[in-house]
C-alpha cells in the first residue's frame, strides 16, 4: 500500500512542481525569544517546542467538533526518496522538508507554492543495503563509496528555521543555510566526507544561536567515527565536534576493549535533539554499535557512548553527562530516538522511549 500511495503522489507532482519561485512578504525573523516562546499558531522546533513536546496548545479543533474536519487542500510530495519530513510553521508560511534536500514554503491556508529549493541531486546508489562487517570479516563485503547517499534513502526527517533562513543538513555530509523569503541558497559547509559513508538524515536544531546536528553513516569501518557538531548560523563555521564513540586513549576508549579506532563503528545520531535553555543543554540520542551482533563486534564492553542520551554544552560541545541505556546493546534496540524534557513537580526531567517501549 505505501508504494502505490507514493506513486499516486509522484504523478500528482509532475504537474505542479514547476511553479515560479515567489518572494515571502512581511517575514518577521526568528529570535531565540521566539524559539523559546513561539505562538500558539506557530510550529517553530521540528516537534513544536525546543523541549520537543510535539504537542499544540491550540484548541478551536476539540472532541465536540472533530467530526466536522474536512479535507481544505492537498500537496504532492516528491517521490525522488523516503518522506519523513517535520515541517515547520511561521506567520502562515509553510517550510515543507522533503527528499534529497528539497524545501518549499507553502501559504499553510491555501496550499499554495511560494517558493521551492531544489538542489537537483539525486546520486547514484550501488550497495546501499551493506553494512560493516566484524574485524575479521573485513573486505568482504565493502560498502562502495557510491553507498553513501543509499544508506539514508534520501531521508529529509527535519529542518530548522532562525533568523532568515532554513536550516538543513544534506544526505553528501553538508549544512546549507536557505533564505527563507526566496528559497536561495546562502551557504553550504562541508563537514564530512560522504565517500567514507557520512550523510545527514537528521536536521539541525537550533541552541543559543548554535546550529547543532548529528551525523549518520557509521556502518561502515573508517579510521573515524560519527560526531555531533555545532556551526555558526551566519557563516556555517564550524564551531565544535563532539566524537559519539569514545576514541582509544580517551574517557570510556577502555570499554571497547582492544578494538582499533577503525572497529568502532555505530552511535549513529539519526534523531535531532532536544534544547533546555535554562540548564543551556542540548539532549541527543544516540544509536546503537555496529555490526549489531556483539559476537560480530570483537567486544563484549559497553561501548560508550552507543544507545545512550548525551547532555551538550551548545556553546562548546562539553559532554556535561551521559547516561547509557542499553549498555553493549546486542539485539538492534537501540534508543536513539526523541527526547522529551518536562518539568515534574517543579523538578526539571527527561523523557525517552525507544525500540523496547520502555520510558526512561
Amino acid at each position: 500500500m505505501k508504494t502505490k500511495i507514493e506513486n499516486c503522489l509522484a504523478v500528482a507532482l509532475l504537474v505542479g512542481s514547476t511553479a515560479v519561485a515567489a518572494q515571502i512578504n512581511n517575514y518577521q525573523s526568528v529570535t531565540e525569544e521566539l524559539l523559546r516562546s513561539p505562538p500558539s499558531g506557530d510550529w517553530l522546533s521540528w516537534r513544536g517546542t525546543q523541549a520537543g513536546w510535539g504537542y499544540s496548545a491550540l484548541d478551536q479543533i476539540n472532541s465536540e467538533n472533530v467530526g466536522q474536519l474536512r479535507l481544505v487542500w492537498s500537496w504532492a510530495m516528491d517521490d525522488t526518496g523516503a518522506g519523513e519530513a517535520a515541517p515547520l510553521i511561521h506567520d502562515g508560511i509553510m517550510f515543507l522538508p522533503g527528499p534529497r534536500g528539497v524545501i518549499q514554503a507553502l501559504n499553510a491556508a491555501n496550499g499554495d507554492l511560494i517558493w521551492e529549493y531544489r538542489p537537483g541531486i539525486t546520486p547514484t546508489i550501488e550497495g546501499s543495503n551493506a553494512v560493516a562487517l566484524g574485524p575479521d570479516q573485513l573486505g568482504t563485503a565493502a560498502m562502495p563509496a557510491t553507498a553513501f547517499a543509499g544508506v539514508g534513502r534520501g531521508v529529509q526527517k527535519n529542518i530548522a528555521i532562525f533568523g532568515d533562513m532554513i536550516y538543513a543538513a544534506t544526505e553528501n555530509a553538508s549544512i546549507r543555510a536557505i533564505d527563507a523569503r526566496s528559497g536561495l541558497l546562502v551557504w553550504e559547509t562541508p563537514v564530512a566526507d560522504p565517500a567514507l559513508g557520512y550523510h545527514y538524515v537528521a536536521g539541525p536544531i537550533v541552541a543559543n544561536g548554535t546550529l547543532v546536528t548529528g551525523i549518520n553513516g557509521c556502518e561502515r569501518y573508517k579510521d573515524d567515527v560519527c560526531f555531533i557538531t555545532g556551526h555558526d548560523p551566519l557563516t556555517g563555521e564550524e564551531k565544535w565536534r563532539t566524537d559519539t564513540v569514545a576514541r582509544p586513549g580517551t574517557p570510556g576508549g577502555d570499554t571497547w576493549g582492544d578494538l582499533p579506532l577503525r572497529f568502532r563503528a555505530g552511535s549513529d545520531a539519526w534523531i535531532a535533539g532536544s534544547y533546555d535553555p535554562e540548564a543551556n543543554l542540548v539532549y541527543w540520542g544516540t544509536a546503537q554499535a555496529k555490526p549489531w551482533a556483539r559476537a560480530v563486534r570483537g567486544t563484549s564492553g559497553d561501548a560508550l557512548y552507543t544507545n545512550s542520551t548525551l547532555a551538550l554544552n551548545p556553546d562548546s560541545g562539553e559532554m556535561v553527562w551521559y547516561y547509557q541505556h542499553l549498555p553493549g546493546e546486542t539485539h538492534d534496540m537501540d534508543e536513539v530516538f526523541e527526547t522529551v524534557l518536562v518539568d515534574v513537580d517543579g523538578r526539571q526531567s527527561l523523557f525517552k522511549m525507544g525500540k523496547l517501549a520502555i520510558l526512561w
